[in-house]
């Protein structure tokens, strides 16, 4: 088993791998972004620049590649010409986006009022 490094916050210790990745992937504004759009099947950069307005190639492709260092997301590439690129959530990936439906949830209790108008 792999050593894990601890460090003391207050009183908690924290392991820094697991909570790193989440800073990792979350700290951007497009990561959850992005992973809506693959939990919703679109699972080509093109489609994903193509369906949200703002996000760039550049940003997209900084967060896929993150996402794919932290074994959050699995790339695929097809030797077809042109070339063909999808990505998909690892089983790390799918408990992941678990605990981001249970954090939507707690939003909703949180301030169900924002919920109602949609």
């Amino acid at each position: 088993m792999p050593k894990i490094k601890k460090k003391i916050v207050a009183k908690y210790v924290i392991k820094n791998d697991i909570f790193n990745i989440v800073e990792e992937i979350l700290g951007c504004k497009w990561a959850v972004v992005i992973i809506g759009l693959i939990k919703d099947d679109v699972k080509r950069p093109g489609a994903m620049t193509k369906s949200v307005k703002g996000l760039s190639a550049k940003v997209l492709n900084e967060r896929l590649n993150k996402m794919v260092q932290t074994g959050v997301l699995e790339k695929h590439s097809f030797p077809e010409i042109p070339p063909r690129v999808e990505y998909e959530f690892t089983d790390f990936g799918k408990r992941f986006i678990k605990i981001l439906e249970d954090l939507e949830d707690l939003q909703k209790y949180y301030d169900p009022d924002k919920y109602l108008k949609k």
